[in-house]
């Protein structure tokens, strides 16, 4: 692969005059193709336009972005590398150690990035002490979404332990409703996983196994409970939940065909699309089990190294927008997401992001923000896709919960 040299941009680049800018253009390689996530994008889009700033589109289709990434790397290989890319994780970190995405230190500088961007967030927004990255916000993947019209009619009540949970499903379930909208794909089997994870083990439990990767954890009795709950999940889907993409499970849920989904708060952003309101049409609650943490994910923004001088300055815009408060305020409120800085007022979000900026805070403060497994910030993507094969496998039939635990054992380990 055409190796390219990391440049050093220069914030004085971003008071580059209207007329100059008028030039520019940015290609975003993205997968936020869904309705509420086209809307979002929509924001970005025009703040840039507003600046003078092109924006061409090259969107690919799939949540997750295991499909955007390997667009990507053939656009790479080729030497023809998009001008920014969404991104997760261990992916930037990736990417950064191959030395092809720019340097973003002197505009971090100047705006403060390091005193408002969360810790755990930096940890994928830097690489060797520089930034590479721009955060546009944080997700929180232990989520239940609720129909409130469903509950009312079948009386049922926030559920607040599995108990509960499982027996609201029977009764979804029992009266003609699917209990639990679900996609089946590798991603979203893993992010129901990693709440069954924490949910039947906890904090330090998560630890030990989806970041530690400690061989005892991942073959215990406690990872066979957690399969077990993911059997048992299996038995509230539809028969043709398999290869559904996530926002056709979550407007099953706002059709009021589905009791519950199990989601990341990108799917706040399809409520709201469809005209509902947190607390009033829909209901959000954290996984029972789950409550006090948090396991995120963060969409970011890198930048592929340039050598051109307006498609660097084109990049510094970018990257400038994505990090303003008026931006992060904006994009969240229709992404469903909460702001990726920490100085940002809530009074402007609903009871959902209300309560998810105030949980993350205090996940953060009690260590107990964890970086999901199944989006890409737990630990790097050799390891997490061989946990999928494991996941979904067995959520398909191949393998009861016992086994599934001894395959997830040998499977990190040869993934690492």
């Amino acid at each position: 692969m055409t190796m390219l040299k990391q440049l050093q941009f220069t914030a004085a680049a971003v008071a580059l005059s209207t007329t100059a800018v008028a030039a520019q253009e940015v290609e975003v390689l993205h997968w936020w193709t869904s309705g509420g996530e086209a809307a979002a994008l929509n924001v970005l889009r025009e703040d840039l336009s507003g600046q003078g700033v092109e924006w061409m589109d090259m969107p690919v289709a799939g949540g997750g972005g295991s499909d955007a990434m390997t667009v990507l790397r053939a656009r790479v290989t080729s030497g023809n590398p998009p001008t920014a890319v969404q991104m997760l994780g261990f992916s930037i970190q990736d990417w950064a150690a191959e030395g092809v995405l720019a340097n973003l230190d002197e505009l971090a500088a100047e705006q403060n990035w390091g005193e408002v961007v969360p810790e755990a967030l930096q940890r994928f927004s830097t690489y060797d002490g520089s930034w590479v990255a721009a955060p546009v916000n944080v997700h929180s993947t232990n989520w239940v979404w609720a129909n409130t019209a469903l509950m009312e009619e079948l009386g049922i009540e926030q559920p607040t332990t599995w108990e509960e949970f499982v027996a609201a499903m029977q009764t979804a379930q029992d009266a003609g409703y699917t209990a639990l909208a679900h996609g089946g794909q590798a991603w979203q089997d893993a992010t129901i996983f990693d709440s069954m994870v924490m949910g039947v083990g906890g904090p330090d439990f998560y630890q030990a196994s989806m970041v530690d990767l400690d061989p005892e954890a991942l073959g215990s009795e406690t990872m066979v409970e957690a399969f077990e709950r993911m059997a048992t999940l299996r038995g509230f889907v539809d028969d043709n939940f398999s290869g559904r993409d996530w926002n056709l499970a979550t407007a099953m849920v706002v059709n009021g065909e589905a009791l519950f989904q199990i989601m990341g708060d990108w799917a706040k952003g399809e409520f709201v699309n469809a005209g509902q309101t947190a607390g009033d049409e829909f209901q959000c609650f954290r996984v029972p089990g789950t409550e006090g943490t948090v396991t995120f994910n963060s969409d970011q923004f890198a930048m592929f190294a340039v050598e051109d001088a307006d498609a660097q300055a084109a990049q510094l815009a970018m990257a400038s927008a994505v990090m303003s408060p008026e931006f992060q305020i904006a994009f969240n409120l229709v992404k469903g997401s909460v702001p990726a800085r920490t100085d940002i007022p809530s009074d402007q979000f609903d009871a959902c992001g209300q309560m998810g900026m105030a949980q993350l805070a205090e996940a953060a403060a009690n260590g107990a923000l964890f970086g999901s497994m199944a989006h890409g910030h737990a630990n790097n993507p050799s390891v997490q896709n061989a946990m999928y094969d494991v996941i979904t496998a067995h959520f398909n039939g191949e393998y009861d919960a016992a086994t599934a635990a001894e395959e997830l054992v040998t499977a990190v380990e040869i993934a690492q």
